[in-house]
């Protein structure tokens, strides 16, 4: 008999009890390539399962790896095709000009991979990670890299934290999730430093280069 789910967990309880690791996979997929589903929640599930005994954690692991990757290129092969379409078309209209985005693809170059990896993380960014990635046209072998050093970590954490803490896993995840504000108001603001400082250097190497 599997336990009874607690706080956010609960409403996944049919769909894991039903088909097991098939959710667990077909979940993340989806939501890591910037369909609306509740990936992290069904990984932390699915922990809670494994500890009772109902699931074997390790294949939970792999599962949510394996899907977690799988996903993310697929949103990478999405933005790599159609992103750069999407901008020169509809750019304008978010205010999205072509000089901003080479600016932008000039930044995702030099610091991409930190941002693959951190965005697994953060809900939003989770989910538009792959797509990003190949809109701005970050290297495939870059990308994949660290997007897999990303989903280990996040899956590491996520199953871990879920099969230790068993039914007092939602207490720890919004203990988590509180002091994970903190952490990105600074991980944003260090972005937010770093890409004043890429544009003013190169606003500086223009000035340089028109003067010479």
């Amino acid at each position: 008999m599997p336990p009874p789910l607690p706080g956010l967990l609960a409403p996944l309880a049919p769909l894991l009890g039903h088909y097991g690791y098939w959710a667990v996979g077909g979940v993340i997929f989806l939501e890591d390539f910037g369909v609306p589903a509740p990936g992290e929640t069904i990984l932390l599930a699915a922990g809670v399962y494994a500890g009772a005994g109902e699931l074997n954690i390790v294949a939970v692991a792999v599962i949510a790896f394996a899907a977690a990757v799988l996903g993310d290129n697929v949103g990478y092969v999405i933005g790599r095709t159609g992103g750069r379409v999407f901008v020169e078309r509809w750019g304008k209209y978010i205010l999205l000009t072509p000089k901003r985005f080479e600016a932008a693809e000039a930044f995702f170059r030099r610091h991409g991979g930190k941002i693959v990896t951190v965005a697994r993380f953060v809900e939003g960014l989770r989910q538009a990670n792959g797509i990003i990635a190949g809109t701005t046209g970050m290297p495939w072998p870059r990308f994949l890299a660290f997007n897999a050093l990303g989903a280990a970590l996040w899956v590491g954490l996520w199953s871990s934290l879920a099969y230790l803490a068993g039914s007092h896993v939602t207490a720890v995840y919004d203990e988590i999730v509180r002091y994970q504000r903190y952490v990105l108001l600074a991980v944003g603001l260090l972005v937010a430093t770093l890409v004043v400082r890429h544009l003013v250097r190169r606003r500086r190497a223009r000035r340089n280069d028109a003067g010479q």
